[in-house]
């Protein structure tokens, strides 16, 4: 389970793509340059938050449409909600993403990345990457969903053993909407993040 942690922290750790790269090497390279910022930061490691949260928002954000992610996850309700739900969502999302993944640096150590052969057309605007994470025992399948942008291929979802993040978030948010709302599902959010 913690190496599936780790997988997924994975998607929270990407540096920056350049526009030409194509999806499966731009998972290769940055995997390298990520595993060796996570192991030579000893702060990052242990879960501190605010260390955490600045590592992602300069490694990550840039990286992931985290719009779609989060748009994703709520459904149908995000086309209801308004411009004010919709960047409370994504705040209180993507603090809970942190917060998820952040025991999972201290997990770090000799992993490495087994990127699969691209199966994409050249004209293909959505690919996923396939990759293997190795070490620590057992290889843990991660997947990646990527879109094609004006600026670059971006990452929307992830899959970790077979399960996509997006739409396992999307069955849980789906249920506390159904209960309370957005501003339900936000606060329950929110609550989250202060635990």
């Amino acid at each position: 389970f913690l190496t599936a942690s780790f997988s997924a922290l994975m998607l929270l750790t990407l540096p920056a793509a350049q526009a030409a790269e194509v999806p499966d090497e731009i998972i290769r390279r940055l995997s390298v340059e990520v595993l060796s910022n996570i192991k030579a930061d000893k702060v990052v490691q242990r879960g501190d938050l605010r260390k955490v949260t600045a590592f992602v928002d300069s490694k990550v954000m840039p990286n992931v449409n985290f719009t779609r992610m989060t748009a994703s996850a709520v459904g149908r309700s995000w086309r209801q909600a308004t411009p004010e739900q919709q960047r409370r969502l994504q705040e209180e999302f993507k603090s809970m993403l942190v917060r998820t993944y952040a025991g999972a640096l201290s997990q770090v150590k000799d992993q490495t990345i087994d990127v699969k052969p691209l199966r994409a057309g050249a004209n293909d605007t959505e690919v996923v990457v396939r990759t293997d994470v190795l070490g620590g025992g057992q290889a843990v399948q991660v997947d990646y969903r990527m879109e094609k942008t004006p600026t670059g291929w971006r990452i929307y979802d992830l899959n970790v053993l077979g399960i996509w993040m997006v739409e396992t978030y999307r069955t849980q948010f789906a249920q506390e909407i159904s209960a309370r709302g957005i501003d339900g599902l936000i606060a329950t959010l929110a609550q989250r993040n202060k635990n």
